[in-house]
């Protein structure tokens, strides 16, 4: 921690306000005075991190203020009168960790006159202030800055910055704590203004590394510590390898990521210009959960009627997705109008699996094979398309070497395609400007998922997964104020209802409707 950023705490308020004003001016004064004074050879570097230390000292000055103020304001006998409270002794005091440094406070503490329960500090109930110990836009910026980096790394960058940071298991309930009112943001929070006329919804799926039941009971068993030997890191680490035993060594085809699978859901409308084309996207919101698929499912239909597209309504909805016939089932069921689309990229990867049963890869000769077919995809000639590989099929030999397996994968080819040709009508869909691959939620599940939490080391557990995920769509979206100030109304309201209130958590987020 460098020296121009430790901030020690502030002295307690003094009961009268007029002494704190004096320290305030005073310190104001030594600010201007340091600013104009002659410091020789003193590079710009080294003023700054000095004036930036007596700010940080200022804004402590000026939080107390600000606290003791509201402090001598507060009427009580709303709680004392009406609501059944006793003051309880003398104001104690109270730190607060704040984007300024460490503020130190007075506040009346309240309990109830009879039947026991919670005490209460009005302060807080007044203020919207947590047992967390810390300031609210202080955890909002390490909860953000946990939804791009990790706990560990979201640690050391508050450290390196603010000169002060609280550890990342901390980060992590917190995390877990604001993932609990996440997903009633995600389905009830505000809706974007200025729809399009189409409304375009593309779901997929993206896996992210879990720990398996080996690395868990090796995660929970109990630490034993070892006394008589060397606790510096490099013997420590040394001693704990010996007793944790050599790795089993992976063989062929053995899978390291135990992946776990999260649904992606993006939305967006597209609107119809003078030129008759669609353009867009606009208002463009992601969704992602590791429950089933049936609640990220249902999330979309909850939203789209929101949006101004009901079951019932005669605008058109799209919906791409990767082909799952459980998942085209519901989506039917949900949205009886919608056009269902397979993503074109699915179909040809087929053609390219059918082509290299017949030529050698990278030759030119396969190229052109599958540009034929493909140029029947795009035109949406499935019934062509499929006499094509049926062509094929009858020109592979029922005996022979490598014949039986040509046979399997062509018909499983003709079969797959043959049960989703309804989603692949693409002549159409071009000619109407309509979407005909999935490459919006592609990304998505890049860059929600895999840059958070499909990382080199990271090991998870999908309700503790889940958290961070339904944060970063948050974040993603562009709602996260919106978002910190809706959850920050939802514990005021609990505080004003009498009850303790803590975000910080080590309780998982529940998976919605977990199969």
């Amino acid at each position: 921690m460098s020296a121009h950023h430790v901030n020690p705490p502030a002295a307690a308020c003094p009961p009268d306000l007029e002494p704190l004003r004096q320290q305030i001016h005073q310190r104001l004064d030594e600010i201007i005075a340091y600013c104009l004074q002659d410091l020789g050879p003193t590079s710009f570097l080294d003023f700054e991190k000095t004036l930036l230390s007596l700010l940080q000292s200022l804004g402590c000055l000026l939080i107390q203020l600000f606290l003791q103020a509201r402090h001598a304001r507060l009427d009580l006998t709303t709680w004392t009168q009406t609501r059944g409270y006793r003051v309880s002794g003398k104001p104690v005091e109270r730190t607060l960790k704040t984007s300024c440094g460490e503020v130190t406070s007075e506040r009346a503490y309240l309990v109830p006159r009879s039947g026991g329960g919670p005490g209460v500090h009005p302060l807080d109930v007044a203020l919207g202030l947590t047992r967390d110990g810390y300031s609210p836009l202080v955890i909002g910026w390490f909860c953000r800055l946990a939804t791009r980096v990790s706990f560990q790394v979201a640690s050391g960058l508050g450290e390196m910055f603010l000169g002060s940071a609280p550890p990342s298991s901390a980060i992590e309930e917190w995390v877990l704590g604001l993932g609990r009112p996440a997903y009633v943001f995600l389905s009830e929070g505000p809706l974007p203004e200025g729809d399009g006329d189409v409304l375009v919804i593309e779901i997929d799926g993206k896996a992210a590394p879990t720990a398996t039941d080996q690395e868990l009971a090796r995660r929970r068993k109990p630490w034993s510590r070892c006394e008589d030997r060397c606790q510096c890191q490099r013997h420590r680490g040394r001693a704990r390898r010996k007793r944790r035993g050599r790795k089993k060594r992976r063989k062929k085809g053995d899978k390291s990521k135990n992946g776990r699978s999260a649904t992606l859901v993006v939305m967006y409308t597209l609107r119809r210009g003078a030129d008759g084309r669609l353009h867009g996207p606009c208002n463009k919101k992601v969704f992602g959960t590791f429950g089933s698929r049936k609640s990220a499912v249902q999330w979309a239909r909850t939203q789209a009627t929101r949006r101004g597209f009901p079951p019932e309504t005669d605008k058109m909805v799209q919906i791409v997705i990767d082909g799952e016939v459980c998942l085209e089932q519901r989506l039917r069921r949900l949205f009886r109008k919608a056009i269902l689309t397979l993503d074109v990229r699915h179909a040809q990867e087929k053609l390219w699996e059918v082509g290299r049963l017949f030529h050698a890869e990278g030759s030119a000769e396969l190229s052109r094979w599958v540009e034929e077919l493909e140029q029947l995809l795009y035109k949406g000639h499935m019934r062509a398309l499929l006499q094509r590989l049926e062509q094929e099929l009858r020109g592979v030999s029922l005996r022979g070497p490598g014949t039986r397996e040509k046979r399997k994968v062509l018909e499983t080819v003709m079969a797959y395609l043959e049960a989703r040709v309804k989603l692949m009508d693409y002549g159409r869909l071009r000619k109407e400007d309509l979407v005909i691959a999935s490459g919006v939620v592609e990304g998505a599940a890049r860059y929600v998922v895999g840059e958070r939490l499909d990382n080199s080391g990271m090991r998870w557990i999908e309700e503790r997964a889940e958290a961070p995920l339904l944060l970063r769509c948050i974040e993603v979206n562009g709602d996260w104020e919106a978002f910190m100030s809706w959850s920050q109304e939802q514990r005021i309201q609990e505080l004003e209802r009498g009850q303790i209130v803590q975000i910080r958590s080590a309780t998982p987020t529940q998976l919605p409707d977990a199969a």
